[in-house]
């Protein structure tokens, strides 16, 4: 299933683990391959099968066979999960092996319209994606009221900014993602995120927005 341009999975009922869209070890300039499989097989699948669990919970308060009483928690829990699920098939395929030249045609010419520069993107994604609040996430969408770029501090994977953004690429803050590298240096392992950008993913999915 294809999320607006991001690979996501969910086949035959139930969703199910990605791969990664490269080799584990590609990523060495910016992460370690123990990091990225720790992160991938290990939390990512957590979140794959919490989703599951909740979805199968609701799915049987729906037939009677659960009482209704548990549906908000059972809510709670798929939205914490399927949240984390789509969040982090996002944030693999933002990720590129290579650093990728600075996006041009409509991306560029949408990032100099909210932003004035790539430099000033750059400065309001660091600053924000620093600033978030224990674990979360850094997150450029788009307004849907303005159709202008806009970046987000999103906390845990379900408190998800303002209805109907539509997001273009994320990073990841949840210690997990870098502690075992950057320790607690956050700031470091941003800079080094921005370096690699996959700015072709963040492109194709700001051209499928458009023809919608």
């Amino acid at each position: 299933m294809d999320i607006k341009g991001t690979t996501c999975g969910y086949e035959n009922g139930e969703y199910v683990l990605p791969p990664l869209p490269y080799e584990s070890g590609a990523l060495k300039e910016i992460l370690d391959t123990e990091t990225v499989l720790l992160h991938h097989d290990k939390h990512h699948a957590a979140y794959v099968a919490g989703a599951n669990s909740a979805a199968e919970t609701l799915r049987r308060i729906a037939e009677g066979e659960l009482a209704a009483e548990l549906a908000p928690s059972a809510m709670d829990k798929l939205a914490f999960n399927l949240g984390g699920h789509v969040l982090h098939c996002l944030y693999w395929k933002s990720l590129s092996p290579e650093q990728q030249d600075t996006p041009s045609g409509a991306l560029a010419d949408a990032i100099n319209a909210s932003f004035g520069s790539m430099e000033g993107f750059m400065r309001v994604f660091r600053a924000v994606t620093l600033g978030v609040q224990g674990s979360g996430w850094g997150v450029l969408g788009v307004d849907p009221v303005s159709g202008l770029l806009r970046i987000f501090g999103v906390q845990r994977h379900q408190d998800i900014f303002v209805p109907g953004v539509q997001p273009l690429m994320v990073c990841d803050v949840w210690e997990h993602a870098y502690y075992l590298r950057y320790h607690s240096n956050r700031a470091d392992y941003i800079d080094n995120f921005l370096k690699h950008i996959d700015w072709n993913n963040t492109q194709q999915r700001l051209t499928a927005l458009s023809h919608e």
